[in-house]
């Protein structure tokens, strides 16, 4: 029987070196395509985009706050690449209810609770409304960048807030520690601060010693923590 005929073998050593550069050239160009894409183009939308390759790495995001719903949580609109991107010139950001439907991550300020608001019927505690205030005014209808933590089981993304002010940048929840108006997070289960905590209840001491928002009720102060279980309601 004759032989099967076998088709010649390519020896790569023969290819061009300028064919490998090239070869190698697009690879990269891809993969810094890519890179770019995800960085400063790619939006995150809702919680279930944010990847474990950005929370495991505490990838910052930077973005708008569309609304302050509490004293301690914000709607925040993902604008990647910020202004360099288009955005607020090029790129609109939505402003009706329907035009921000499943479109914002629910940010959960890291570290600290707030007083609690009138729920279901429950009594505001004091200084709810000042808390309220108070974010509202400092983060509100402006840019922060935010580092993810977690996801809590209200599918809220626990994570520290900066904002740029005219003194430089701002840790969020450091400034209401220092107000008075929050108090370091008690369910330390629960609770992100980064590398944070030390320097948080360090606040948070300065502030009760001056009796400073909350710290000035003394003994007839009941934590967030407290009011909670007291009412047996989740966040």
């Amino acid at each position: 029987m004759a032989p099967v005929p076998t088709l010649p073998q390519q020896d790569i050593s023969f290819i061009h070196p300028k064919v490998l550069l090239l070869s190698a050239g697009i690879t990269t160009s891809i993969f810094l395509g890519y890179r770019f894409y995800t960085r400063y183009v790619k939006r995150i939308r809702t919680y279930l985009d944010l990847t474990p390759s950005i929370m495991e790495n505490n990838i910052k995001l930077y973005g708008y706050v569309t609304r302050v719903g509490d004293g301690d949580n914000f709607r925040f609109f993902h604008t990647p690449g910020g202004i360099l991107m288009g955005w607020g010139w090029l790129r609109k950001i939505p402003t009706t209810r329907a035009g921000l439907k499943d479109e914002t991550l629910m940010i959960r300020l890291c570290g600290i609770d707030a007083p609690e608001g009138a729920h279901f019927g429950k009594p505001a505690q004091p200084f709810s409304d000042d808390a309220l205030k108070w974010l509202r005014g400092y983060v509100d209808k402006k840019y922060v960048t935010i580092t993810p933590y977690s996801v809590d089981q209200y599918k809220r993304v626990v994570a520290r807030a900066q904002i740029w002010k005219w003194t430089g940048k701002k840790d969020v929840s450091a400034e209401m520690l220092k107000t008075g108006y929050a108090i370091v997070y008690e369910g330390k289960a629960e609770a992100e601060f980064g590398d944070n905590e030390e320097w948080y209840r360090k606040l948070e001491a300065r502030a009760k010693s001056l009796k400073k928002g909350v710290w000035s009720l003394g003994n007839k102060l009941t934590t967030p923590g407290e009011y909670k279980k007291a009412h047996h309601r989740g966040e």
